[in-house]
């Protein structure tokens, strides 16, 4: 069960969770709209998971990219959870994902569940191949059995040439360093834990990434919202609740210190995570053309690097 050589994908990434639903409604059009501007934009890699609205955001990203040459892109899917019947009398606002509850999400660490998984993720994007599989946060799920079984399921799957590349998804840097010392991940996905307010992934998981040459991509770049917007307000969300007043102090220095420099605090947070050597790629949610035009135009942005020297001093 050896590890290839390290798998690479672009700088930015187009996350698809948002043309899902989460949160709030997005109509067909605007997530028509938004795949359509990063294509145009130059992005070409697409992140989704059966997670996201319960299939919606799988079923509308390959919509939109189905008529695309499937040459040019790569596009990553998850395993781990089972779409199921759901009781279909409600919504999935619990999750997080504006969207009817006629699904369910069934927890699947077997080997025939991830299979499934992807067979089924392959009908709803309406394509013939996934590049890369994430097991998705197996901190949640049945954590051992994503050792004993997912994660040799998915390896199997990649020497059979099913999927390019294999990862893990987590918030939890703890498991997703226990996932790349088994030798057998190409790609961590980070969410969080590696900001422009935190870095506990400092302390052994990017270390840990750089010695088994495991590229990491990172999402939640913003901490949930804390970290999106010019100026922090009042109400700023941190990891999905308010904002602590300290988090809100030091958010809104740095965005001082990025509007003397004639840039956004978006810019700094967006380019941070890119500024470690084991980072390749960062991910962002994005329901519209608008935040499309306007993650391109700050990663085609250059901070300055006294802008660095500030914010490493702090």
């Amino acid at each position: 069960m050896t590890r290839p050589t390290t798998y690479l994908l672009p700088t930015l990434g187009f996350g698809a969770a948002q043309i899902g639903n989460l949160y709030r409604p997005t109509s067909e059009e605007e997530a028509l709209g938004a795949v359509d501007a990063a294509w145009e934009a130059g992005i070409r890699y697409y992140d989704t998971a059966p997670h996201y609205g319960l299939g919606l955001s799988e079923e509308r990203l390959g919509a939109a990219l189905r008529y695309r040459p499937r040459e040019e892109y790569q596009l990553s899917t998850k395993v781990g959870r089972l779409l199921v019947p759901g009781p279909g009398y409600g919504d999935d606002m619990a999750n997080g994902f504006a969207v009817p509850d006629d699904r369910a999400r069934r927890w699947d660490f077997s080997e025939s569940g991830i299979r499934r998984s992807h067979e089924e993720s392959l009908a709803r994007l309406g394509l013939d191949y996934i590049d890369v599989l994430y097991l998705h946060d197996p901190e949640e799920g049945p954590l051992e059995q994503a050792f004993t079984e997912a994660l040799p399921a998915l390896v199997r799957m990649r020497e059979e040439g099913l999927v390019s590349a294999i990862g893990v998804g987590s918030k939890d840097g703890d498991v997703l360093e226990r996932c790349v010392r088994t030798g057998m991940i190409d790609l961590a996905m980070l969410s969080g834990r590696y900001t422009l307010l935190e870095q506990p992934a400092m302390r052994t998981l990017l270390p840990t990434c750089e010695e088994l040459g495991v590229a990491v991509v990172a999402v939640s770049i913003f901490n949930s919202g804390i970290l999106a917007r010019h100026t922090p307000p009042d109400d700023a969300t941190y990891e999905y609740g308010q904002a602590s007043e300290e988090l809100l102090r030091r958010a809104r220095e740095l965005a001082t210190l990025a509007g003397e420099h004639g840039l956004e605090l978006p810019d700094l947070a967006l380019h941070f995570p890119l500024r470690h050597p084991v980072i390749s790629t960062v991910v962002l949610g994005m329901r519209t053309e608008r935040q499309v035009r306007e993650n391109v135009e700050r990663i085609a942005h250059e901070v300055p690097d006294e802008v660095w020297e500030i914010v490493d001093g702090r």
